[in-house]
């Protein structure tokens, strides 16, 4: 009988359209993709994404990197927190390894020892960082110029992410539990009833108990839809590309090589190199593309570091990494409007941190308590909570802004 039902569960809503749910998720991304995949096996998603496939704009233009000792306190707490995730997927989640060890190196000019030092002094409770003087950083790095680097560190816990694997993962495994995706379908009115949320689509209406605004650049769009208050959510332009590779050098094995100032990073890529000016833009929600002045400026700073002459880019790309004001994500239900849950600005940590957010939202959607192990790794709710006095602040910025 159990199996019976589990099967049935599974297949009883493709006999006839399902319209409502308990759970409606705006945007297929990672954020809203892993959230639909913990809350599945326990009620009724629909999740809602607005181009023709899930994971168009940020995740699906993403060079992601696990770093765990990268952004403010919150963001290296949920990225701790999600090491054992991507270290080891369940079962099934995956075809292959979800990291690839890659290791990091950040390095400095001679006025830029300031810089280093304090990073390395922030993270020093990490245990991971090597301070490498400039014979050393040069020894690591076969292109880097000599006399470039002053100093730099080296972290070796530090692995590429498979971003598709991830995000197919999630949305296979929300498949199988009963989910449901509807791309192409681009939210355009959102109502509050009583007891329940009204989403309509150019095609199709839908009921919900809750809303989830997963929706990435677009999602202070989605919460004004929906009456709530802007976040203050800002989408920033980051510039990547792909260049060739020297010849008569392996770089397969190479360290990600970051400025220690976040001027430019320079990472092997499948025997070429991807490099970016780690510019941060600002810009509407749109499908951004790659500036020239961009591209031009990460050609003339990786030149004058490494001796890489840059003949011809064989691909370039732009993506929005979209944060508020003090650049953690908001994960919590909306004070004021009853039922909107808000999972939003992310930034450039999405990817790495996704596993544990995505528990942590289920968890609190469910309005159940957070298990003890995120807390243990550092993570403090408060710190995630849409209430959290930095976000009040731009919030009654953002409100006084709509009255007058």
């Amino acid at each position: 009988m159990l199996a019976f039902s589990k099967i049935y569960r599974k297949y009883r809503y493709r006999l006839a359209e399902q319209t409502e749910f308990d759970v409606v998720i705006i945007g297929a991304g990672i954020a809203g993709a892993s959230l639909a995949c913990e809350l599945s096996p326990e009620v009724s998603v629909l999740l809602l994404e607005m181009e023709a496939q899930p994971g168009y704009h940020s995740t699906g233009r993403s060079a992601a990197m696990f770093v765990d000792t990268y952004g403010p306190p919150p963001i290296r707490a949920l990225s701790r927190a999600s090491a054992d995730f991507l270290e080891n997927p369940p079962e099934g989640f995956s075809e292959g390894p979800l990291l690839s060890r890659r290791g990091v190196i950040m390095i400095a000019r001679q006025d830029q020892l300031t810089s280093l030092e304090n990073m390395i002094a922030d993270l020093s409770d990490s245990g991971d960082v090597r301070r490498l003087d400039a014979e050393e950083t040069e020894s690591a790095i076969p292109i880097l110029r000599k006399g470039y680097a002053a100093a730099g560190f080296a972290n070796d816990r530090v692995s590429d992410i498979d971003v598709n694997a991830l995000h197919q993962g999630y949305l296979r495994k929300f498949r199988f539990s009963g989910g449901s995706l509807k791309p192409a379908q681009e939210v355009i009115k959102l109502e509050r009833t009583s007891n329940d949320w009204h989403i309509t689509t150019p095609d199709a209406s839908y009921k919900a108990k809750k809303i989830v605004n997963a929706a990435g650049a677009w999602a202070d769009f989605i919460g004004e839809l929906a009456g709530a208050t802007p976040i203050g959510l800002i989408p920033k332009r980051r510039t990547a590309m792909v260049v060739t590779a020297p010849s008569d050098i392996n770089s397969d094995r190479w360290p990600m090589v970051i400025d220690i100032d976040e001027q430019f990073y320079l990472k092997p890529d499948a025997g070429r190199l991807l490099i970016s000016p780690a510019d941060e833009t600002s810009s509407p929600p749109c499908d951004v593309q790659p500036d020239e002045l961009d591209v031009a400026i990460c050609v003339d700073r990786i030149e004058t570091a490494f001796d890489l002459p840059i003949r011809r880019i064989e691909n370039k790309w732009a993506g929005l990494r979209s944060f508020v004001e003090d650049k953690c994500p908001v994960c919590g239900f909306d004070e004021s409007i009853e039922g909107f849950f808000w999972l939003a600005g992310q930034g450039g940590y999405g990817i790495q941190t996704a596993p544990a957010l995505a528990k942590i939202a289920a968890c609190l959607v469910m309005k159940r308590d957070v298990p003890q192990e995120f807390i243990d790794h550092g993570v403090n709710i408060a710190d995630l909570s849409p209430q959290r006095d930095t976000l009040k602040t731009k919030i009654k910025e953002n409100l006084k802004r709509r009255m007058s």
